[in-house]
């Protein structure tokens, strides 16, 4: 589908530009900042003394007292965990600092998502009931685990919830629940993911033994240690990297450069071919993440917890290894999906001028369970629309994978279709921009039209075409490796806070295919005669490369490329058509 690069809304003012001026921030990054709400100097300090007390986010006070008694008590704990890279670093984060804390008695338990599903679920309370914990915390998940707090009720297990996601109309009955996002927590960053939770609940805990002269007799930790995990969690999990969730995230990457992560973060960079020394937050979301996702998708993520809490280095390198492979594995798999799924649509009636639905439903037996979510955000990229892709679950059953646009939230849109039809959906859950549910196989046809006619009634003041946002248009002196450095290094840049992005009309100069998908060129800016190395990756095969096309219209990053010990500009081309 044909994108629409539109210039980014400017909010930038005389005085937030004048907050930069006599400092060392070109003044090109310094409108993009003001163009992101940053008006001052003062906003751009990520120290971590800026960042926000856990005493403002609700229920902290009492998680830390609860967890501080069971350690005192010597108390057996266990880390529900769930199967991505937010709930991989959730899980590696609470086991790894309760064990410095003192604890004895503390392991994990990640549901397997074909046996098990998500969440802390009645069968996952039975399994872990058969070593008798005094304590289950859930990491990332639990805020609508009402049947499985209940049962461990039951068998008077304690459980401490902590969690990000939107709670449902009930929450469930545990002893302590931590959520930024249930009713009545007044915390100023609603967008901490998982692991910041997690890493909050571990702060006030670290307050609350000092208070108890927990420390007198033993070392007390630094928390700052485990922000690399913090990081890694939050950029993987694509929350909104408000001010506090920068804070954290820098503070995580500084540790990473400076070579103090820990041994399976560092692993992992190795074998994703990242630099240690310059990595920056989408090194994390597109080359760490991906590779410890590939284990809840395809195999059982306690591969990727344990590579994440390993401190031997040969050790953590055997382990990203695998995840490595397995991250190869699932990129086959994909791609097999993504070929069957765009024959699917070839052979839909799509309407009116070509154009789609406005939301687009899925399913094949046979596809894998644990890739649905990557195919439908691609399908979502291609269509611009609403997309759940659905896979064989349970016997009668159907999962599903949701991925929205900006402007419907698709949890949102789940529970009015579950309000007007009652048992077309057996659960669901999730956020603004994905979610999960459970279908009897026979509800997939009204389950599909239910979306559409739900999603049209939201969509009516939404953009369905897809657009891109841009910072303007570089003049010929900006192509600089300097400049490029300078806006690298300047975030972290994330949802909500994007890396700064150009368009402009370049001359092709020459173009080929590497990798098989990605297309490498030679451009040159219109009316001049510098010549700049590009790269789009995953293109469309049917479309490139084509040697006829000789001007071309991108939308584009400035980057420093390093290769063999030389730095250089290099254009990360993210969207490209013949003009015109």
């Amino acid at each position: 589908m044909h994108k629409l690069i539109r210039r980014r809304p400017s909010t930038r003012t005389d005085a937030g530009i004048a907050a930069f001026a006599g400092t060392d921030i070109h003044p090109l990054l310094a409108r993009i900042y003001c163009d992101r709400g940053i008006d001052s100097m003062a906003q751009l300090d990520l120290g971590l003394a800026q960042l926000l007390p856990p005493t403002q986010l609700r229920n902290a006070d009492r998680a830390a007292t609860l967890l501080a008694d069971a350690l005192a008590g010597d108390q057996k704990i266990l880390i529900i965990g769930d199967f991505d890279a937010d709930g991989a670093t959730s899980t590696a984060l609470a086991v790894s600092a309760l064990r410095a804390f003192g604890a004895n008695q503390v392991d994990y338990l990640v549901p397997n998502r074909f046996d098990y599903g998500y969440g802390l679920t009645p069968e996952i309370v039975a399994l872990a009931a058969k070593d008798k914990p005094d304590l289950i915390i859930t990491v990332d998940n639990g805020i609508s685990s009402l049947e499985g707090v209940s049962a461990a009720n039951e068998l008077g297990i304690a459980t401490l919830i902590t969690d990000h996601h939107l709670a449902g109309r009930e929450l469930p009955a545990a002893d302590v629940i931590v959520n930024p996002n249930q009713s009545g927590c007044d915390f100023p960053s609603k967008n901490l993911a998982g692991v910041g939770v997690i890493f909050y609940v571990m702060l006030a805990l670290r307050a609350l033994l000092r208070e108890r002269g927990w420390f007198e007799q033993r070392r007390e930790i630094n928390l700052g240690h485990y922000l690399d995990l913090v990081a890694l969690g939050t950029v993987a999990d694509v929350v909104p990297l408000d001010r506090n969730n920068r804070i954290m995230v820098a503070a995580g990457l500084a540790r990473i450069r400076s070579g103090q992560a820990r041994a399976g973060i560092l692993a992992l960079l190795e074998v994703a071919s990242r630099r240690q020394s310059s990595v920056v937050a989408s090194d994390l979301g597109f080359a760490v993440g991906p590779r410890i996702n590939a284990a809840g998708r395809l195999d059982d993520m306690s591969i990727g917890i344990e590579c994440l809490l390993s401190e031997d280095a040969g050790q953590a390198r055997a382990q990203a290894a695998r995840l490595h492979q397995l991250n190869q594995d699932r990129r086959v798999i994909e791609q097999d999906m993504q070929e069957e799924a765009l024959q699917i649509l070839a052979k839909l009636q799509l309407g009116e001028e070509n154009e789609p639905p406005v939301a687009m439903t899925l399913y094949q037996s046979g596809w894998h369970q644990g890739v649905i979510g990557i195919l439908a955000s691609r399908i979502k990229d291609r269509l611009h629309r609403p997309t759940i892709v659905f896979a064989d679950g349970d016997p009668g059953q159907i999962k599903g994978s949701a991925r929205s646009i900006p402007g419907i939230h698709i949890r949102d849109i789940l529970d009015a279709i579950a309000t007007r039809h009652p048992g077309l959906i057996t659960k669901f859950g999730g956020h603004a921009m994905a979610a999960g549910m459970t279908l009897p196989r026979e509800a997939y046809e009204d389950f599909s039209a239910a979306l559409v006619e739900e999603v049209a009634r939201h969509a009516r003041d939404v953009h369905l075409q897809a657009v891109i946002e841009s910072d303007g248009e570089l003049a010929a002196s900006d192509f600089q490796l300097d400049l490029a450095t300078e806006l690298r290094f300047a975030g972290p840049w994330g949802q909500h806070f994007p890396e700064p992005l150009f368009d402009g009309q370049f001359q092709m100069v020459s173009q080929r295919l590497v990798g098989q998908k990605h297309l490498k060129m030679v451009l040159a800016p219109v009316g001049s005669k510098i010549l700049l190395d590009a790269i789009a990756f995953n293109v469309d095969l049917a479309v490139w490369p084509d040697p006829s096309v000789e001007q071309v219209e991108i939308a584009y990053r400035l980057d420093v490329n390093e290769y063999r010990g030389q730095r250089s500009v290099q254009l990360m081309v993210e969207y490209l058509v013949p003009p015109g």
